[in-house]
C-alpha cells in the first residue's frame, strides 16, 4: 500500500509528535508499506538522512518532502497542499494528525486515517473533525486514549462501532478492529535488546560526548523527556533533597530549561542531580540503562509543547521505552496511566505527595526482589507496544476497503 503521512509540525524538532511521526514512518515501511512523508516549512537544503535518522532513532529509510506552509494561515494551505501531493504521488490512504488535511482530504473522498492526541479545540477544530467523519474518505479514527476516544465520541460524536482497548491492540489474534482504534504509543524493542546492567553502563557514563558522571555502585533514578510545567521536576528535585545518597539523572529539555534548572540545583545544594540537557533518540537507550528506577511524577495538569494541559489523555512514549529498558516505574496515579500500568508492573503513587515517592524509591533501592520482580513484568509486557504492531493494528483491514473514488 502506498501511505503518505502528513505530519503536523515542521522538522527537524524535538517535539514529541515529530517524533511520534517518524516512527509511525518507520513500522508502516517496515510493514512492507511504500510510506512517504510531507513535512511543513520550506527548508534551504534537504536535510540528510543521517542527521534524521540520529535525531529520531530510525533505521528504515523513507522519502521525506518538505511542503509550503505560510504560518499566518495556519496550517490550512499546508493541509492543502498535502492531499494535493498525495493525489499526484497516487496514494492509497492519507494518514496524518493534521485535522486540515483530515478534513480536506476526506471531503474529495481520499481515504484517510485521522490520528488524535488531544480532544479538537475551539469552533474550527471541532468543525474539522466532524468534516473528516462526514467525508466519503474516512475510513478510520486512532484515539490515543480510550479517555480521548469516548470524549471524541460523547462530545463530537465519533462513531464507536467497536473501540479496541489497548490490550486488545496488543493481543495476538484480537478481531479486526472498528472504526476507532484506541492505539497507545509504543517503542523500538530491538533498541533495547542486551542492554548493560546499571552498573555497567553508568561505566560508560562521563565520556567526551555525555556531560554527566555517576559513580557505577551508585543506585540511579532516571526522568527522561522535557521539562514542561506538569511533568514533576520539581518533586524530583525535592526527592533529591531528601535523598542525597541516590543520584537523579534527568534527560531532555528545551535549552533554556536545563539551564534553568543547572542553575538552580546548586543553589539548594543537590550535587546528586545529573542534567544531559537534550539528548537525540538514537541515544537515549545507552542512558536508561543507566539508571536502576525510572520517575513519571506527572502532576493533575500536564503542559503539552503548545502549552495546552494533556494531563487527561496521556500516552507517553517514555513510558513503553522505560518499560523496554526492564527497570521498575514508579508513576502518578492517574486514571489515564492505568490504561497501561498497574500495581503489578509498577509502583502507583499519589501524584502530589513526594513523602510517598521518597519512602517508595527507598523501598525499592533495599529490595533486589521487588525489582526484578516488576522488571520481569514489564519486560513481559511491553513486547505488545512495538511501533509496528501498532501500526499493523491501526491499518488491519483496511486494505480492503481502499477504492479510490476521487
Amino acid at each position: 500500500m502506498k501511505i503518505a503521512l502528513v505530519a503536523p509540525t515542521h522538522m527537524p524538532s524535538r517535539r514529541a509528535n515529530t517524533l511520534q511521526v517518524m516512527k509511525m514512518a518507520q513500522a508502516f515501511t517496515c510493514l512492507g508499506h511504500t510510506v512517504r512523508v510531507a513535512v511543513p516549512g520550506i527548508v534551504a537544503q534537504p536535510v540528510p538522512w543521517d542527521e534524521l535518522a540520529h535525531l529520531y532513532g530510525l533505521r528504515a529509510r523513507f522519502p521525506v518532502e518538505w511542503l509550503p506552509s505560510l504560518s499566518l494561515l495556519r496550517r490550512y494551505d499546508y493541509g492543502l497542499r498535502s492531499v494535493r501531493w498525495a493525489q499526484r504521488w497516487n496514494a492509497d490512504l492519507l494518514y496524518t494528525r493534521l485535522p486540515q488535511a483530515a478534513a480536506i482530504a476526506s471531503a474529495i473522498g481520499l481515504a484517510t486515517v485521522l490520528e488524535v492526541h488531544d480532544l479538537p479545540s475551539g469552533a474550527m477544530g471541532a468543525w474539522l473533525f466532524r468534516r473528516f467523519l462526514r467525508g466519503g474518505g474516512r475510513r478510520r479514527l486512532v484515539a490515543i486514549t480510550h479517555a480521548l476516544a469516548n470524549d471524541l465520541t460523547e462530545k463530537l460524536g465519533a462513531p464507536m462501532e467497536r473501540t479496541e482497548s489497548a490490550r486488545a491492540l496488543a493481543a495476538v489474534g484480537a478481531a479486526t478492529p472498528g472504526f476507532t482504534v484506541v492505539a497507545p504509543d509504543a517503542v523500538d524493542l530491538e533498541r533495547y535488546a542486551d542492554l548493560p546492567n546499571p552498573e555497567q553502563a553508568r561505566q560508560l557514563l562521563g565520556g567526551a560526548d555525555i556531560p554527566v558522571t555517576i559513580p557505577p555502585d551508585r543506585f540511579t533514578a532516571g526522568y527522561t523527556g522535557h521539562l514542561y510545567a506538569g511533568r514533576g521536576i520539581n518533586m524530583i528535585l525535592e526527592m533529591a533533597r531528601r535523598l542525597p545518597e541516590v543520584a537523579f539523572l534527568l534527560v531532555g529539555g528545551e535549552p533554556e530549561e536545563v539551564i534553568r534548572l543547572r542553575e538552580t540545583t546548586p543553589s539548594r545544594g543537590l550535587a546528586n542531580v545529573h542534567s544531559t540537557g537534550f539528548v537525540p533518540n538514537a541515544e537515549l537507550p545507552r542512558y536508561h540503562a543507566a539508571c536502576d528506577a525510572f520517575l513519571m511524577p506527572y502532576q493533575r495538569r500536564v503542559a503539552a509543547s503548545s502549552g495546552g494541559d494533556i494531563a487527561r489523555y496521556l500516552s507517553p512514549m517514555k513510558l513503553f521505552e522505560y518499560m523496554a529498558c526492564g527497570r521498575p516505574i514508579l508513576c502518578s496515579d492517574l486514571p489515564v496511566l492505568r490504561e497501561v500500568l498497574n500495581p503489578e508492573n509498577s509502583v502507583l503513587l499519589p501524584p502530589e505527595d513526594v513523602g510517598a515517592w521518597v519512602a517508595a524509591l527507598e523501598a525499592l533501592r533495599g529490595d533486589p526482589s521487588r525489582r526484578s520482580a516488576l522488571e520481569a513484568r514489564t519486560l513481559s509486557e511491553v513486547k505488545n507496544y512495538t511501533w509496528e504492531r501498532r501500526a499493523e493494528r491501526i491499518l488491519d483491514g483496511l486494505d480492503v476497503r481502499l477504492e479510490k473514488n476521487f
